[in-house]
């Protein structure tokens, strides 16, 4: 089952229109543009948003099925877990933005500036733990996605095979991310800890969407 209540977020204030109550084509503006944020993670946070609402829709679809009757039970705590996972990708790809455009204020500071010495490395974890919370969120989505393949309405595996492509796209798009950012991070350790999860949830998030799409051919 998809738990996205670890997937805790930073506060921290930004400029950004709250994702859920912008229309979709003023975020693609915003994406557009030349502009630091939003970028690559608020769009892998999108993604993995789009991916757990068609996985809802194949819920919907499936839920009252006299055929899949006993599924029921499994397919209402699916559809409240995606429910919650559509908000929190929203919520991850905000706190994205919020860490970058902190981090990129801070780094155009000279390095001696006391701000920037305070400031700058709780900026640089945060741009590298939200996309992180990023990926583990699809991880987990591809998951419920995999075992709701034999439980959920035949009719419409093509859209929860896409559901599955969506939610491996946010997973390596937030992987990305991390990776950019994490070399700045000043614990050589903690780098190389994270870099093996990273390569950990990509790999696990590869293999799920392979044998979604197989398992809905």
């Amino acid at each position: 089952m998809l738990d996205c209540s670890r997937h805790l977020l930073f506060a921290y204030p930004f400029a950004m229109t709250h994702l859920a109550a912008q229309p979709l084509s003023h975020f693609l503006t915003q994406l557009g543009a030349k502009l630091p944020t939003p970028g690559g993670g608020a769009a892998a946070g999108v993604a993995g948003a789009l991916a757990a609402s068609l996985a809802r829709m194949v819920v919907s679809y499936s839920l009252g099925k006299k055929n899949l009757a006993e599924f029921q039970p499994e397919l209402e705590k699916a559809a409240a877990a995606l429910d919650r996972a559509s908000v929190i990708f929203l919520e991850l790809a905000e706190e994205d933005a919020a860490g970058y455009a902190a981090m990129n204020e801070l780094q155009k500071l000279p390095e001696t500036d006391p701000r920037r010495i305070a400031e700058l490395p709780a900026a640089i974890e945060r741009s590298v733990q939200a996309p992180l919370a990023c990926a583990a969120a699809a991880a987990d989505l591809l998951r419920l996605c995999e075992s709701l393949v034999a439980k959920t309405n035949r009719h419409l595996r093509s859209d929860l095979a896409i559901a599955a492509v969506l939610a491996e796209g946010a997973a390596s798009s937030g992987c990305w991310n991390v990776r950019v950012n994490v070399p700045f991070l000043p614990d050589p350790n903690g780098r190389e800890a994270i870099a093996t999860e990273v390569e950990r949830l990509l790999a696990d998030a590869t293999a799920r969407r392979l044998r979604i799409e197989k398992s809905c051919a």
